[in-house]
């Protein structure tokens, strides 16, 4: 079972991610907090938003510019880091916190492995839902491994020599 943690504690996941393609095409979707795919999220705009209980799942290639209108909207929005080599999901996360100023919980979901954590934090993710078999507190513990990062980025606003001086 997958296990969600911020950088603080393991959490319970209150969202269903739906992602079956048969689910999606009848319109049945689960009663409760539901995460869908972008581009379903797309077509289905109007009808999803009056529902009220929806999150969406963006792939590394999104164009945010798609989804702006509708951020205020989504209490959740997860990025898909599908495989440990894509590193689109940073880019999207960095941009949605600074550019479009989203205010909600980014969320970091597929292949999401502890090594990775401090780096999607610093682009801004909130929760991480690890890949399966993953322990949570073993995750948590990971956050202690860097104690203060030279760069600067979205949780640090300037380099350690600026800091420091």
């Amino acid at each position: 079972m997958q296990k969600l943690i911020n950088q603080n504690a393991v959490l319970e996941n209150q969202w269903t991610l739906v992602t079956d393609e048969d689910t999606l095409a009848s319109g049945n979707l689960p009663a409760g907090k539901i995460m869908v795919p972008g581009a379903y999220f797309l077509a289905n705009k109007a009808d999803l938003l009056a529902r009220g209980d929806i999150a969406v799942v963006l792939a590394g290639d999104a164009d945010l510019a798609e989804y702006a209108d509708d951020l205020a909207n989504l209490p959740v929005i997860a990025v898909s880091f599908p495989a440990f080599t894509d590193g689109r999901g940073y880019s999207l996360a960095r941009l949605l916190k600074e550019r479009y100023n989203y205010q909600g919980e980014i969320r970091a979901v597929g292949d999401v492995l502890i090594d990775q954590l401090h780096f999607m934090k610093r682009c801004g993710v909130d929760t991480f839902l690890l890949k399966d078999g993953l322990d949570g507190e073993k995750a948590l513990n990971y956050f202690a491994t860097f104690s203060d990062p030279y760069q600067l980025a979205y949780d640090v606003k300037e380099p350690l020599f600026r800091r420091k001086a």
